[in-house]
């Protein structure tokens, strides 16, 4: 496949993988990675924002894209939102090829009703939307990614099509369906933390504690911690030794 599009800062320290949650983009990690001491490496996940889309979508595929790109095998530490935490977990394995020495999953949702699924099922089949004009698509792009308030549209989260505009988002993405935590978990060759904001509604606190006691509540934030206070997870980071 094409390569993904890939963001990048700093020069100097560990090297941070940074994986967004599903309909984000690399973007929502601007704000860490604007901190300094590591050297940030975050892509657009297959399809969304600027990279390419994937004919199926699996945790296991995406992985692989991610690990095809990525200029150094390790040693990383890995952060990941939502779907970027599965994604950062089948990472963790090794199956990929990488050597990770933590990983920080942030938000991600690990109870999935029947009616969870079925809703994600619906929305992996349905076409993407065209909208008239670009400011609706932005507002429709911050929605899907659980961003609205939080953070301007990536440019790249938005493609013009005909007949207006669209959402970058390859809606088949929502088929990837639910994690198997607790083999991840298992299979994972590193330290992991899980978090979740304190008003999370996606992924509670004490859902994370029944799978690993290495489970944080984020006092004060939601689904979205990264972008609300980006310097909270910089603390998470000093935990994992190279």
């Amino acid at each position: 496949m094409d390569k993904l599009k890939m963001r990048t800062a700093g020069t100097e320290g560990p090297a941070v993988l940074l994986l967004h949650g599903l309909g984000a983009t690399g973007a929502v990690w601007d704000g860490l990675m604007l901190q300094p001491g590591y050297r940030w490496l975050a892509p657009d996940l297959p399809g969304h924002g600027a990279s390419p889309h994937l004919a199926h979508y699996s945790f296991g595929g995406l992985a692989a894209a991610v690990a095809e790109v990525l200029p150094e095998r390790g040693p990383l530490l890995v952060i990941g939102h939502s779907l970027g935490g599965v994604v950062g977990l089948a990472l963790a394995s090794g199956w990929f090829g990488l050597r990770v020495d933590g990983l920080l999953a942030v938000g991600v949702k690990v109870d999935w009703s029947e009616t969870d699924l079925a809703k994600a099922a619906d929305m992996a089949a349905k076409p993407p939307r065209v909208f008239q004009g670009r400011e609706d698509a932005e507002r429709a792009f911050l929605k899907i990614a659980g961003l609205t308030g939080l953070a301007e549209a990536d440019p790249d989260g938005i493609v013009e099509t005909e007949g207006g505009w669209r959402l970058a988002l390859d809606p088949r993405a929502f088929a990837v369906g639910a994690p198997d935590m607790p083999g991840l978990l298992g299979a994972a060759r590193c330290p992991v933390a899980l978090a979740a904001g304190e008003h999370d509604p996606m992924s509670r606190p004490e859902q994370l504690r029944a799978l690993s006691d290495a489970s944080v509540e984020l006092p004060g934030l939601g689904h979205n911690a990264h972008v609300e206070d980006p310097a909270v997870l910089l603390a998470f980071l000093g935990q994992f030794v190279l």
